[in-house]
């Protein structure tokens, strides 16, 4: 569910719900109230959220993909389209969880950085 995936999505970016609405521009009652499903954002608010969380609209929507093997395909995604010269030559991507895949990302965001 959507409210579900918002809250993941934030959790992931290691945020509180304050930080979040900050940098959203909405307050913490509207950004709880999402995340609570009391309240469904509009199509304007949707796109906002996906971009600021780096998701599709489809992700956000689509009622199947609310679970763990989502948002590693969502990191190994997002490593393939910001470092398209990186072979992930894992054996069994699958065996890794979203949060080792998101380690993964953030060890070659950090490493690439170093680089430059």
């Amino acid at each position: 569910m959507l409210k579900d995936k918002l809250v993941r999505l934030r959790k992931l970016k290691e945020l509180s719900q304050y930080e979040a609405a900050d940098r959203l521009g909405f307050s913490r009652g509207k950004l709880s109230n999402y995340e609570q499903g009391t309240r469904q954002p509009d199509y304007e608010t949707l796109k906002h959220l996906a971009d600021f969380y780096d998701v599709s609209l489809d992700y956000l929507l689509d009622h199947r993909s609310g679970n763990k093997e989502n948002e590693l395909e969502h990191f190994k995604n997002k490593i393939a389209k910001e470092f398209p010269d990186v072979d992930l030559m894992f054996k069994d991507l699958e065996s890794f969880t979203a949060e080792e895949m998101k380690e993964i990302y953030e060890y070659i965001k950090f490493k690439k950085s170093q680089k430059k």
